[in-house]
């Protein structure tokens, strides 16, 4: 890990080194002191602009999480046919993972043990539920196959588009893939499956 030069400290910048530090620590395992040393800082210049760990976990959370939820709130997501819209939902969901990577990822591996990320579970839980919701009125348009099962089929959905935080590494070289680029297989892949042949 490459330590921020003084000059250049941001609040903003201060919370990607963080991000970083707690993908690769966890965020039991990342004290202040290994964030002072990351970001090239004193601690106390941390605590000049947040109280503590826990706050930035909220700050970088909550960067992951509006970037989903503002996609429920788009056009295509409310307006049309539950199938267009869930696919748009699909879509976005994939692309705003892939724009806001370390975010995500971090919202993906909290588990619970601060008020932070049981407030994180929670949120999850209520976006999840809302694209159950456009899947169960898909298939009561007849436009998802009856014999799949919403709930498995949600599930299996949010498990393909979850698992990009562990592959997809744009830094590693090789031929990297743009977020349409995923998204659109994601779409491929899931929906031949789930849309009824019409």
């Amino acid at each position: 890990m490459t330590m921020a030069k003084r000059d250049t400290y941001t609040p903003e910048s201060l919370l990607a080194v963080a991000v970083e530090v707690f993908n690769e620590r966890g965020y039991d395992g990342t004290s202040m002191e290994h964030l002072s040393r990351a970001a090239g800082i004193s601690k106390s210049s941390i605590y000049h602009h947040v109280k503590g760990k826990e706050e930035l976990l909220r700050l970088a959370i909550s960067r992951a999480l509006d970037g989903l939820f503002a996609v429920l709130d788009e056009p295509g997501a409310v307006e049309g046919r539950a199938i267009d819209r869930l696919e748009h939902v699909t879509r976005r969901t994939v692309e705003v993972l892939m724009a806001e990577l370390p975010y995500v990822t971090l919202l993906l591996r909290v588990r619970g043990n601060t008020g932070t990320e049981r407030w994180a579970m929670e949120r999850r839980r209520e976006f999840d539920h809302r694209v159950a919701e456009l899947l169960k009125k898909a298939a009561a348009d007849g436009d998802l196959r009856a014999d799949v099962d919403v709930r498995l089929a949600t599930r299996l959905l949010f498990g393909m588009i979850n698992s990009v935080v562990e592959w997809y590494r744009p830094e590693r070289g090789g031929a990297p893939r743009s977020a349409d680029e995923v998204a659109e297989a994601v779409l491929r892949t899931a929906f031949m499956g789930l849309r009824t042949s019409r």
